[in-house]
Formats: structure tokens, C-alpha cells, sequence
């Protein structure tokens, strides 16, 4: 059931799902998608009891837009304030994807305190390239021009795999439904603060916590040597290579994907206290 909070400034939509009995996980979504993008993960980490809250980012599905430039410190912020909102005091799984992975990096160096574990799927660590930063606000600005049905159809084919459009057109249809409903102010907000994002490379080595790296093994946006490069720095990290899946195995092989989640689950250490 989605629930609605005022945090931060803003409205948040999120769903609270599962029990406390297992982790509590959080599950930040990717661009330009929204909570529904973790669905296969909400299902099977509620089912095995653990708690899971997958919100919509702000300008994203239903959570308010704010137009302008969102930094990814902005988005942490959100996710803290969410959690104070919640109660929840016990250290937290975070995972995210792709931009929803920078803003993982993110959180691990604003309050490292509250995590117990990390999940990086699909992203990278290092700081925009200038080349980059132009395409991100040209990017943004055709979004706010033309919306994103043209940004769609372009994407679509990278965001996921063409075999998974041909094979899986539930999973293609779910996917360009996330992206022409995002709202294009809030789109192109994420863009931009994207743009102005820090290198997050040197901050690797002092991760504390257990990481699970994950990558589709045809992924052309952050491909497989990228997650090397993250597993190869973090000191305590497993690498998994999802095949037949792009950007979006969790997506495109849910159940890959969900297996090494739940092995990842299952080996952290026992909570002391």
C-alpha cells in the first residue's frame, strides 16, 4: 500500500512493506523511474520477512516535484528525513541503482551510522566528466521542451536488453510506463544536480559495511568494468554479473538478481544487541 509522509520540505509517496523480524531495506530507485521499479525485490524480501520501503525519489512518480536542480545530497536528505519519520533506529540495508546507487554513495558518506549493509547496483563512482555535465543539462532542457516520450523510445532498447523487449513485453511495457510518467520538471531537476555530482571514488576504501555490487552482464550505461572498479575498492564487497540484463536486472532477471540479493541477506553478520 503506498503511504504518504511530509518530510524534508516535501511529500513523500513510499511503500512500507514486509515485518521487522528480518533487515529493514531500503531501495532508492534509478532515472527515470519510480518505487514500482523494485517490485520483484519488495515481493520476494517481504515474503522471506524482512521489511522493505521503496519511495519515490522527489519529482518522481508521485512524490512532489520541486523544479530547478536536485543534488544528490538533497535526495540523502530525503531518505534520512523519511527514515526519522518512520522511527526506524536499527541500521538499514541501502541499495540503490544507477542514479539511486550515487545517492546510496551518497548516504554512506553523510551518515554512515545508520547502515548495516550496502547494495550498488549498476552505477559508478566518479564525478561527471565536463563533456557530461553539458549533455546532462542538454538533456534536461529537451526534457522540459519536448517531455519524455521522445527520451523514451530513444533509451529504451539500453535501459533494457533488446532480447528483453522482444522476449519479456510486460517487463519493456512496466519500463517505458515508469519513464513517460515521470514528471519531466522532476527529471530534468535530477538531471542537472546529477551534473554537479562529486567524485565519490576516494570515499571506497573507507566503506565499513558489507556491499553487494551487482551489474547486467550486457549493461552499456555503467558496464561490468565499472562495478570491477567498485568491488576491486570496497573493502568488505562481492561482485554479481547478472546475463542476459542491461541497466535493469532486476528487472529483466528478477530472479538472478533476487537470489544473490538474498545470499547477500543471508550472510551478513548477526546484529550485536
Amino acid at each position: 500500500m503506498l503511504c504518504t509522509a511530509a518530510v524534508n520540505g516535501i511529500t513523500t509517496t513510499y511503500e512500507d512493506t514486509g515485518e521487522a523480524a528480518g533487515e529493514t531495506v531500503l531501495l532508492i530507485h534509478g532515472h527515470p523511474f519510480d518505487h514500482t521499479m523494485w517490485a520483484p525485490q519488495t515481493a520476494a524480501l517481504a515474503t522471506v520477512g524482512h521489511r522493505v520501503l521503496v519511495p519515490d525519489l522527489r519529482g518522481y512518480g508521485t512524490t512532489q516535484v520541486v523544479p530547478g536542480t536536485t543534488r544528490l545530497e538533497t535526495f540523502a536528505a530525503d531518505l534520512a528525513a523519511l527514515l526519522d519519520h518512520l522511527g526506524v533506529a536499527d541500521r538499514i540495508v541501502l541499495g540503490g541503482l544507477s542514479m539511486g546507487g550515487q545517492i546510496a554513495m551518497e548516504c554512506a558518506r553523510r551518515f554512515p551510522e545508520r547502515l548495516r549493509a550496502l547494495v550498488l547496483a549498476d552505477t559508478f563512482a566518479h564525478a561527471e566528466t565536463p563533456e557530461g555535465h553539458r549533455a546532462r543539462n542538454a538533456m534536461a532542457d529537451r526534457l522540459l521542451r519536448e517531455g519524455m516520450g521522445g527520451y523514451t523510445e530513444e533509451v529504451l532498447d539500453k535501459m533494457i536488453a533488446p532480447r528483453t523487449i522482444a522476449t519479456r513485453p510486460a517487463v519493456a511495457e512496466h519500463v517505458r510506463r515508469m519513464m513517460l510518467g515521470a514528471p519531466p520538471e522532476g527529471a530534468a531537476a535530477a538531471l542537472r544536480g546529477r551534473a554537479e555530482r562529486p567524485d565519490y571514488t576516494a570515499t571506497l576504501s573507507r566503506l565499513a559495511v558489507p556491499t553487494l555490487v551487482a551489474v547486467g552482464r550486457d549493461d552499456t550505461y555503467t558496464p561490468v568494468s565499472d562495478a570491477e572498479f567498485l568491488r576491486d575498492r570496497i573493502p568488505d564487497a562481492r561482485l554479481a554479473v547478472v546475463e542476459d540484463a542491461a541497466h535493469l536486472p532486476n528487472l529483466e532477471q528478477p530472479d538472478a538478481f533476487n537470489t544473490a540479493l538474498s545470499a547477500f541477506l543471508a550472510a551478513l553478520p548477526e546484529r550485536v544487541g
